[in-house]
């Protein structure tokens, strides 16, 4: 089965997200805003952009949010568990996908969430 990268890491080792099939899967997306560079404090606003950065993934392969069937969340302190959940339980409607949220040491300092996803492309 052939595959196919969408977007550009921009000389990163890696791809924003992989099609295979009729599947998508995002690489995980933190909380920095990617046109200003800037990270907020908080975890709302990280996973406000986390969801952002990956809807906009999403629609560039055509697909959405809709179509979400799998997400991990990558928390650097657990106890933000019931803010980051509030923000995204508003990206998603029907069915919600299958989670995996975690408590990990993540790239830098200043990011408080991680989210990664996998997608049916229709």
């Amino acid at each position: 089965m052939p595959k196919k990268a969408i977007g550009s890491g921009g000389g990163a080792p890696y791809s924003p997200a992989v099609q295979a099939g009729n599947l998508l899967f995002v690489s995980g997306q933190v909380g920095s805003d990617p046109a200003t560079k800037q990270t907020p404090p908080d975890v709302e606003s990280q996973t406000k952009i986390c969801l952002e950065r990956i809807r906009a993934i999403l629609e560039q392969a055509g697909t959405s949010m809709e179509n979400v069937v799998r997400a991990n969340v990558y928390l650097a302190n657990i106890a933000d568990f019931s803010k980051m959940n509030g923000v995204y339980r508003t990206f998603f409607t029907g069915v919600m996908p299958a989670r995996t949220t975690v408590q990990a040491a993540l790239s830098a300092p200043q990011f408080l969430v991680e989210i990664d996803v996998v997608a049916l492309v229709e």
